[in-house]
């Protein structure tokens, strides 16, 4: 007997397993689903009110199933894929731009397909178990997006079939072929109802597949064939239906109407019965320019607002910044600035006008809006509140000082623990930068020095014996002497280690002062007097005249302390080599000596033995003259460390006279 062709113990298998099978055919049509009652749907799918099976909307991220209820039986004796017919209308729809991201047809084990991912993977399968065998799943995509890695695509409007994998065994670009056999694309995001035609035959094991615009009849081509045996695919029963997702773009995945069979060609569909879906309003080019101008004018409103929020907000921080706290006793007293005021003339104090720091505080530079007067802001912090209010009350006080040699204080402002002090400006600054700056010291000759240390005497004169009540300045020194644009010297500062002093413990003694300037009784008794004043205001005339700072670490162990450097050089009869070399000889030495010797009149240990602010202004006037043989009173602690330095071993007992020529 010849051989069979290979189809034909196939076919006689086929015919034998129809013969002796029970009928287990399925069939059906739907012409719409508005009474299909035997369909499961799951996640975002439903049925619209006039029959339209929508499986997606255009929110992100979405997966929709629907599949009929019951299994399908689709392989004949558990060995031969059955074979089925399938034909549906589909519609995919955008709302101004791209969609994604396709449906598919599929013939799956489970109605749900749990562990689906949404976007390239349409609901179907996962990353983790795409291109596994035992997904036994089939489908057919119409893919509107390309997908790229773990699998790829071959542009973004194509129809495929998929075997357990995303990844399709086949795919075109979506087309038909029309009579005559040109091939015409279609477009999947066309917003128009599209047919498709699924045919397996599990005699031959071919799969057609086939599409066309509604309502166009089934073309004679089909746009994919391929053979492909679904045996190992497919298990004893399965379920029919349909999945779809979106991803980052989205789009309505609709199904119009579906007919099925696995006994013979699909029964055809009637697209006069079929539902329309609902059209999504797409934005004419003047909706659209509307829209667009809303959205501009909602975002310059939305910008305005968020700017006038923070204006305000920045406007009541700032005025929180600004805000004071009157305490009832500071409206009783003179000369009080707004703080506002001085916080706006210093530019909030910024660095940049920042004149200088001192063992008192910070110097600002500041321009009243008021007058346009160009003033000094001392800032104090102080940590001490029992002794503000007597401190303010004499500074107010203190306010009423007029005198030429003095730096007039125009008054106060006090705010939470800060003092501010608004003072005349001074430009040339102090007098410290003249002597102990190299360039600055070339401008100084010996005139000048001599005159600035009178105009000193005289506002310390006026402190001390002509105002109302005496005033102990308390810190005089090179740095508290202020030169204004004429170099005029003026006393600064006058008064202000008084608020030490007010915030001090009862029981404790706080020296005030500067380092070199302090006089010996201080550090017993504590308390400043007008002697104190001329001791401070003996070593200034040393600075000036020396050109050297009190204390010098720097230089040779005998000339570090200038009073004692002085005394020495005096008792040596070498007096004038403590003169500043860089005024090149060029002073008067009557004046010099004059200044030196008052200095070590004025510095003398004993305050008693010291003279008045009167004297020394009448010595340095010239109305008294200084005597060569004035005689200098010491303490025998001084004297015994001159005389060690001089070699000399005289005997000194208590408190003693020494006549230094």
């Amino acid at each position: 007997m010849p051989a069979l062709p290979a189809p034909l113990p196939r076919l006689l298998l086929l015919l034998l397993l129809s013969v002796c099978s029970p009928t287990l055919a399925t069939e059906f049509l739907f012409n719409g689903f508005k009474e299909a009652a035997n369909l499961s749907l799951d996640a975002s799918a439903l049925v619209t009110s006039n029959g339209v099976l929508k499986l997606t909307n255009d929110s992100r991220r979405q997966i929709g199933h629907a599949f009929l209820s019951s299994p399908v039986h689709m392989l004949h004796n558990r060995s031969v894929a059955a074979s089925f017919s399938t034909a549906f209308v589909f519609d995919i729809v955008t709302v101004n731009g791209s969609g994604g991201d396709g449906l598919a047809f599929v013939v799956a084990t489970s109605k749900t397909l749990p562990g689906a991912e949404n976007g390239q993977f349409l609901g179907l399968l996962s990353t983790q178990n795409n291109g596994n065998f035992s997904n036994h799943l089939f489908a057919i995509e119409f893919d509107t997006v390309k997908a790229i890695g773990p699998f790829t695509d071959i542009d973004e409007n194509h129809v495929g079939v998929d075997v357990n994998s995303l990844q399709s065994s086949v795919s075109r670009s979506a087309a038909y072929y029309a009579d005559g056999g040109k091939k015409v694309s279609v477009d999947l995001l066309s917003a128009q109802p599209i047919q498709a035609w699924i045919d397996y035959n599990g005699v031959t094991s071919i799969l057609n597949v086939t599409i066309a615009p509604l309502p166009l009849p089934r073309p004679r081509r089909p746009l994919i064939s391929y053979a492909i045996d679904l045996s190992p695919i497919f298990k004893e029963y399965m379920y029919v239906g349909f999945s779809a997702a979106t991803g980052k773009l989205t789009s309505y995945h609709y199904i119009l109407g579906w007919s099925f069979s696995t006994d013979g060609v699909a029964s055809s569909l009637d697209p006069s019965q079929l539902p329309r879906p609902p059209r999504q309003k797409e934005a004419s080019p003047a909706s659209r320019a509307s829209i667009l101008k809303t959205a501009v004018v909602s975002s310059v409103v939305t910008l305005l607002l968020i700017v006038l929020v923070i204006s305000i907000f920045m406007h009541l921080r700032k005025q929180a910044k600004l805000s004071e706290n009157l305490e009832d006793w500071e409206l009783y007293y003179p000369h009080r600035f707004p703080y506002k005021e001085l916080y706006k003339a210093t530019k909030g104090f910024q660095e940049t006008e920042l004149l200088g720091s001192g063992g008192f505080g910070q110097v600002y530079r500041g321009t009243l809006r008021r007058t346009g007067e160009v003033v000094a802001v001392k800032k104090i912090s102080s940590n001490s509140r029992q002794g503000v209010r007597e401190f303010i009350a004499e500074i107010s006080s203190l306010g009423r000082l007029r005198h030429r040699n003095l730096v007039q204080l125009q008054g106060w402002c006090k705010r939470n623990e800060d003092l501010l002090l608004v003072y005349d400006y001074m430009p040339n600054g102090s007098l410290d930068t003249f002597l102990f700056d190299h360039e600055k010291s070339q401008q100084l000759s010996w005139n000048h020095r001599f005159t600035i240390l009178k105009d000193i005497a005289f506002g310390l004169l006026y402190l001390h014996e002509e105002w109302e009540q005496v005033v102990v300045h308390r810190d005089i020194k090179s740095n508290n002497v202020l030169l204004d644009a004429d170099m005029n010297a003026r006393l600064g500062d006058f008064g202000l280690a008084r608020l030490h002093e007010h915030g001090e413990n009862a029981h404790t003694t706080h020296v005030v002062g500067t380092l070199g300037y302090i006089p010996p009784e201080m550090c017993h008794a504590g308390r400043a007097t007008p002697s104190s004043d001329v001791f401070a205001y003996g070593i200034l005339l040393f600075e000036v005249a020396c050109g050297r700072r009190p204390i010098q670490p720097a230089a040779p162990p005998r000339e570090q302390v200038l009073m004692e450097w002085v005394r020495e050089c005096h008792m040596k009869d070498k007096l004038l080599e403590v003169v500043d070399p860089r005024l090149g000889g060029l002073y008067s030495e009557q004046e010099m000596k004059l200044v030196l010797k008052l200095g070590l009149l004025c510095s003398q240990a004993i305050p008693e033995a010291r003279p008045t602010v009167s004297q020394v202004t009448r010595y340095l006037d010239g109305t008294d003259g200084l005597r060569d043989d004035v005689a200098f009173m010491f303490s025998e602690a001084d004297s015994l460390d001159l005389a060690s330095r001089l070699s000399i071993t005289s005997s000194w007992s208590g408190t003693r006279s020494r006549s230094l020529h």
